[in-house]
């Protein structure tokens, strides 16, 4: 099969496995606005940061930005701690339990369908799968960003 013919039928079945394995699920079900859920997912990436740079970064007043982690601190999905380097500075970090409300509202796939339908396949053609997708993804791009078209 040329790469030309695979990459189609890669793209069709790519949106069947989505179709089958979509887990419809709205970051509303998890009370978070978009923008609760933009703060967690830029301190999953960032690393804990302060109000003011959390702010900085959102293009948001710090007041705005105190009132909203307030709320996230309530609800136990950010925490504030002292900055070791620098003990004058209160960092905010997400919890355990933010970390999981970031991972169930922004997860796409149904776990416990995938699950289900992996645990038909063998061991060997699980370990296939997984390692072809890991090779596909290892692959460099032929242009410079993934979303260049």
């Amino acid at each position: 099969m040329n790469a030309n013919h695979a990459a189609r039928q890669f793209t069709e079945l790519f949106r069947d496995v989505y179709r089958r394995f979509h887990r419809r699920v709205r970051h509303t079900d998890y009370q978070l606005s978009g923008e609760s859920l933009a703060i967690l997912q830029h301190l999953a990436d960032a690393g804990p940061l302060t109000v003011t740079e959390a702010a900085r970064h959102m293009d948001r007043s710090q007041a705005a930005m105190s009132e909203l982690i307030a709320r996230l601190v309530e609800r136990q999905v950010l925490a504030r701690m002292q900055d070791r380097r620098d003990r004058r500075r209160t960092l905010i970090w997400l919890t355990a339990h933010g970390r999981t409300v970031l991972q169930r509202a922004t997860s796409v796939l149904s776990d416990a369908r995938l699950e289900q339908a992996l645990a038909k396949m063998s061991r060997d053609e699980r370990t296939a799968l997984i390692e072809s997708i890991q090779r596909l993804l290892a692959t460099p791009h032929a242009k410079g960003d993934a979303y260049d078209e």
